[in-house]
Order: structure tokens, then C-alpha cells, then sequence
């Protein structure tokens, strides 16, 4: 595919770095001619200097063939215009842009073909939001991603010492369930990946990642890990949008303060939350955190714009005895530093950011993309479409479906109904098939895999 990515910041960079990695034609639009050529130095793309809504740098970008703009700059009206620009001018098939103020996200008839021509909205704050929440519902969870419409979830946690499971076989697991059945995708021992059968033997410290039905998620866990006790008290360090966002939504089940910084800001969202406690400080003062209990505190989650603040406060979060810390984490060197240190959890914007962004971008019908593992893994929704004479996967058993090295796949929903995958389950028509990629570079092979035959109408 023909791609032009307008902005070079965390997103386009990542963005970028996913695509030109897949033999994609990639051309990246920033102003600053610095940061281009860095991305042109790494990367085997083409790079244009300009403003990213000009006609005439869109037209040297070469919009006139492009199948696809992305437009992730920092500027929400700059990418809106982009997106204007160039479907008006240069008729580009799919527009996507990242629009990050809830001003614009609340009206979404601004964004029809008759007015800004978007065909698909990314809203950075709203998924890192979703990411949270699904975090906070699940203690002891690592990711927590959602498929087919949050029928099934996968889930990565941490074996720790203790654990039922651990020093047994895999085979074990759904005799211990009882019913409610999981799938083990990937296991990661030391940072290697590790394909597992029956017979693995799951160790300590093993970040296993397994799919599940949304409702037999806790029951896997307690298999996986000790137990714990679900989360009620929280503590939110920045008032920003995704801070608001979360206080907003979950504000009715849980005890709730957020620390703001700004007095003004603060007082303007302490009228708009109606039973979050909001309080004007700095969250890395350790008087305040010990003034408002801290040691009784279940998730301490630092959320500002500050990658530096959230790691400190976090960290001192933890130190003074938070059950669960989070920090958002931009800077991706920052990510590998942190996690599974002070911090219990680093939350990557971009991660979240780029596995909505694959989901328009993969070709065959796949549906959801998360990425993992830092960009290395995917995980994948695909639908199958067509018959045994069409389709190379429908008609078939799992066992008999040639998938690349290092692909599996965990499960299907079809209709209402999560199956888990068995050697022997057989691929219907219109099946959703979750699969799980170690290595991210075999995506194309999987995706000819679901795309259906030219007789197939």
C-alpha cells in the first residue's frame, strides 16, 4: 500500500517504523526537517519538509496516488483540513486522523463526507482510557485487549510463585476450570518466546498471555496467580483528559481522588465530577500522598503529560506503599526501562494508538489489531468469508490450516458463541478467528490466508 503519514511526533514515528517493516510505501510530511531526517536515517522511507494541510505538500507527497493518509500531527485542525484537502483534491481512498479534543469528538456530523471527509476518527485519550478501565477491572492483569465486540478477552499476567498452575503442565488448566475454558496463546520466559503445547510446564515469573470469554477471565486468573482482592479505592495524578475521562466513568463503583496541579483547572473539573474527591497539588509530594493514605490505596495511576513526573510520582506511589502503580510512558525507551520495575505497569500511548491503526490498514477482513510486546507481537480479529472452494481456511480444521511459523490460533466467535480452538475445530463461513502472532513480519501470510479466491462472489 501507498501511505502518507502526516507528522513525525511519537505516533507517526511509530506508526511508521510498524509499516515500513511490512513492505509498505511509506512517506512521512513533518515541518521539522531534523526529525526527518533521523526517521529517513532508520527507516527505507521517502520524507517530505512542509506543512502537513497544504496542497501543494500533500500533491509532492504524492496524494494523487495514495490509497491511504494518516494524519497524526499535533495539531487537531491541522489533520481535520489535511483530511479535507485530500480527499477534495487528490480523491485519497481512506482518511484517517487522530482528534484528540472531545469538543470536536462530540459531534461526529462534523466528520461526514459532506462536511471534514474522516472515514475513521483515532482518539488517543479515549483508547488509553478504555485500556485503564479494562486494567482496573482485572487486578493482577499485565493487558487486558478486547475482541469481537468484548465477547472474548486476552489477557497477560505474571505466574508468580504460588500460583496453582505453576510447575504443571498446561494441560491441566481447563481440568482446574471446570468448564469455564481458556486458551494459552504465548508464553514469554526471559523475554523469549515460547509457543506452548500441552505438555509446557509453566515457571514463575512467565508472562503468560490467554484467551478467554469475557466472563471466565477471573477464574483463568486465579489459576495463573494468586488471587486478589478487586480494586475500590484510586488515586488519579493528572486532571487531563484521560484523567477526567476516567473519574467520569467509574466514579459510581469507586473511591476516587485526583491530585491537579493547576488550582484553576482543578477547580473547574471538581465541578464537572460529581463524587470524585479533587485535590490541588503535586503528586510527588510525599506529604500529600501520606496526608491522603496512600498505603490504603489499591491503584495509584499517573496520568499527566509529563512522562518524567508520572515515572517519579509513580515510583514514590509505589514506595510508600500503593498496591498497584501505573504511569503513562510516551517516550518508548522510557516503556523497556520501566516496566516490571518500580513501576507495575507502563502504559504506552502509541501501543494503543497503533493497533487501531493496523486494524484499517491489514488487508483480508480483520477487524481488531493489538499490537504487543512493544510493537514485536500481534494479536488479530480476522473474519472468514466464502466456502471450502474459495477460502483457504474455511471448510478446514485448525490442525489443517497452513499457518506461518509462530501463528496460532486461540479462539472463534461465532454468532454469540466463543469456541475455543481445538485441533480438530472446523472454520465456518462468517467465523471470527482470534489468532496470535509471535513474530509480526509473517501478518501478510495470515492475511492471504483470509482473503477469499476470485470465484468467491
Amino acid at each position: 500500500m501507498k501511505i502518507i503519514i502526516l507528522g513525525a511526533g511519537q505516533v507517526g514515528i511509530t506508526v511508521a517504523q510498524n509499516l515500513a517493516s511490512e513492505a509498505n510505501d511509506i512517506t512521512v510530511v513533518d515541518s521539522e526537517n531534523e526529525l526527518l531526517r533521523d526517521l529517513q536515517d532508520r527507516l527505507d522511507i521517502r520524507t517530505v519538509q512542509g506543512t502537513a494541510s497544504h496542497p501543494d505538500i500533500l500533491a509532492q507527497a504524492g496524494a494523487d496516488e495514495a490509497d491511504m493518509v494518516i494524519a497524526v500531527t499535533n495539531s487537531d485542525e491541522t489533520n481535520m483540513i489535511a483530511c479535507q484537502t485530500a480527499w477534495t483534491l487528490f480523491q485519497t481512498p481512506t482518511k484517517i486522523a487522530r482528534v484528540r479534543a472531545p469538543e470536536y469528538l462530540n459531534h461526529s456530523v462534523l466528520f461526514s463526507q459532506g462536511a471534514l471527509p474522516v472515514d475513521v476518527l483515532i482518539s488517543p485519550e479515549q483508547l488509553v482510557t478504555d485500556y485503564i478501565m479494562r486494567l482496573i477491572e482485572h487486578p493482577g492483569a499485565l493487558q487486558v485487549l478486547d475482541f469481537a465486540g468484548g465477547k472474548v478477552r486476552l489477557v497477560a499476567v505474571k505466574a508468580y510463585y504460588g500460583g496453582p498452575l505453576v510447575g504443571h503442565e498446561l494441560k491441566d488448566l481447563n481440568e482446574h476450570l471446570k468448564g469455564a475454558e481458556a486458551r494459552v496463546a504465548a508464553i514469554y520466559r526471559r523475554g523469549r518466546a515460547i509457543m506452548p503445547t500441552g505438555n509446557t510446564v509453566i515457571e514463575a515469573d512467565d508472562e503468560v498471555f490467554f484467551l478467554a470469554a469475557a466472563q471466565n477471565i477471573p477464574a483463568v486468573m486465579k489459576e495463573l496467580r494468586r488471587a486478589e482482592k478487586p480494586f475500590r479505592r484510586l488515586i488519579f495524578a493528572g486532571g487531563g483528559n484521560i484523567g477526567c475521562r476516567l473519574a467520569s466513568a467509574l466514579e459510581e463503583r469507586f473511591r476516587i481522588k485526583m491530585i491537579e496541579r493547576d488550582s484553576a483547572h482543578a477547580a473547574k473539573i471538581s465541578e464537572q465530577l460529581k463524587r470524585t474527591i479533587v485535590l490541588h497539588g503535586d503528586a510527588a509530594d510525599e506529604d500529600l500522598l501520606l496526608e491522603e493514605n496512600i498505603e490504603d490505596t489499591d491503584v495509584f495511576c499517573a496520568i499527566t503529560n509529563d512522562d518524567e513526573a508520572n515515572i517519579l510520582s509513580a515510583m514514590l506511589a509505589k514506595r510508600l506503599g500503593a498496591r498497584k502503580v501505573m504511569a503513562l510512558i510516551n517516550r518508548a525507551a522510557y516503556v523497556d526501562l520501566i516496566q516490571s520495575s518500580a513501576v507495575d505497569i507502563a502504559i504506552s500511548p502509541q501501543q494503543a494508538t497503533i493497533g487501531s491503526l493496523l486494524t484499517h490498514i491489514r488487508e483480508g477482513d480483520v477487524v481488531v489489531v493489538h499490537s504487543l510486546r512493544r510493537g514485536a507481537a500481534e494479536a488479530i480479529e480476522a473474519v472468514a468469508h466464502g466456502s471450502s472452494t474459495t477460502s483457504k481456511v474455511v471448510g478446514q480444521k485448525v490442525e489443517d490450516i497452513k499457518l506461518p511459523e509462530g501463528t496460532s490460533i486461540g479462539a472463534i466467535v461465532r454468532g454469540d458463541d466463543v469456541i475455543m480452538a481445538h485441533h480438530d475445530t472446523i472454520i465456518e463461513s462468517e467465523d471470527h478467528v482470534i489468532l496470535f502472532l509471535i513474530d509480526k513480519r509473517r501478518i501478510h501470510e495470515v492475511e492471504r490466508l483470509f482473503q477469499v479466491g476470485a470465484t468467491f462472489i
